[in-house]
């Protein structure tokens, strides 16, 4: 009787540490939106969600391999590691006990939700830089302007294995990363699922 009720105070422990982490990583979500706009920081509301989240998002924020030219995916990661550890804590209000299986499971889909994010992102990019490309948008235009200077880095990369130190065609260029991105995330995703289904099923 004992043991059954331990462990059901112990699983309601890790709902609440679930439940702590989901409305925290809102919280830092509300956090990034309000970033958006121009609002006194001195405001009561705005003070108090600051000092709430910049610590942990500052942590991040320090790892210099988590910017890509201007871009700062510091943030993608932080909350990456708010879901996992919720998925975890989750899990073990669930079930009481977590297989290798699962974490493994978990560790997957956290990672690949990250790749993701980012692959999908830049694919968004690009695409708008094919259509200012072909349109012949203003590029120094504040819009196009950071569109083309976001997604310069990727297109440089991508543009070095594709034709080395040569001068390729920038056009041709943009098209394949388009379909190399898109290709990662579909391919992907299917890759995933089969990988999580078979973790799943490992008896420890």
């Amino acid at each position: 009787m004992r043991s059954g009720g331990m462990e059901i105070m112990t699983r309601s422990i890790f709902s609440v540490l679930a439940a702590v982490i989901g409305a925290y990583s809102i919280i830092i979500l509300i956090r990034i939106v309000l970033s958006w706009f121009s609002m006194s920081a001195a405001e009561k509301p705005v003070e108090f969600i600051k000092k709430l989240t910049d610590p942990y998002l500052d942590f991040w924020r320090r790892i210099t391999s988590l910017r890509i030219g201007n871009l700062d995916f510091s943030v993608v990661i932080a909350i990456s590691v708010l879901s996992f550890l919720q998925n975890v804590f989750r899990m073990l209000s669930v079930t009481g006990a977590i297989t290798l299986g699962n974490l493994l499971s978990i560790i997957i889909i956290s990672l690949w939700s990250i790749i993701s994010f980012i692959a999908g992102f830049f694919l968004v990019i690009i695409i708008l830089r094919v259509i200012a490309y072909l349109t012949s948008r203003d590029i120094y235009s504040t819009f196009w302007g950071t569109i083309d200077s976001i997604s310069k880095p990727i297109l440089y990369r991508f543009n070095r294995i594709f034709y080395g130190n040569k001068t390729g065609n920038y056009l041709k260029g943009m098209i394949l990363t388009c379909l190399i991105l898109f290709l990662i995330i579909v391919g992907g995703r299917i890759l995933i699922i089969l990988l999580v289904n078979l973790l799943k099923g490992l008896p420890v």
